[in-house]
């Protein structure tokens, strides 16, 4: 039997770079340390040399993205909203029913400024399974450290879509005006 080639340095960073951009789905850490032949810390290290040379990789709940420039054209906007962790399903479920996807949480932290966490979710699925690793991790909402005020970063097809996500949240008592 004949063990699988380790890839190195420059030669496994193109690899990534191109499972990534060719990729329509997140790509976890473990799953790109398999397809290289080394460690998931490896791949860390990697991804975060690929970013230092502005590559427009993300990481998020599900696994790493690319976000070629054109991804990043559509309609864009930061909302506020205020709730305690028990709305924090609905709240994504309104907006990605809506056709929204939620690119991040931000909070405003005493100490250490504004945090910013990668959330990436546009479909029901997505946010089930980011909720998910949540509970399974048992960390807390970033939300937790501010009485439940929060910002997302949202996006959509249109600004319309955007209006109509803003209305949902502040019918359900979400948003912050």
């Amino acid at each position: 039997m004949m063990e699988k080639k380790k890839l190195r340095g420059e030669e496994r960073r193109t690899k990534l770079l191109h499972i990534l951009q060719t990729s329509t789905q997140p790509v976890t850490g473990n799953e790109l340390s398999q397809m290289t032949n080394v460690s998931r810390q490896v791949i860390v290290g990697d991804i975060t040399l690929l970013k230092a040379r502005n590559e427009p990789i993300i990481a998020t709940s599900q696994g790493y993205m690319y976000l070629p420039v054109e991804s990043t054209k559509k309609p864009e906007r930061i909302i506020a909203c205020q709730h305690d962790p028990s709305r924090t399903q609905e709240e994504l479920f309104l907006l990605v029913d809506i056709g929204v996807t939620v690119k991040d949480v931000k909070i405003e932290h005493p100490v250490y400024g504004d945090l910013t966490a990668s959330i990436m979710v546009s479909s029901r699925k997505e946010v089930q399974q980011f909720l998910s690793r949540v509970s399974a991790t048992n960390a807390s909402f970033l939300s937790e450290l501010t009485s439940g005020i929060h910002l997302h970063t949202v996006s959509a097809a249109t600004e319309d879509l955007l209006d109509e996500a803003e209305v949902a949240l502040r019918d359900a008592g979400i948003l912050v005006d």
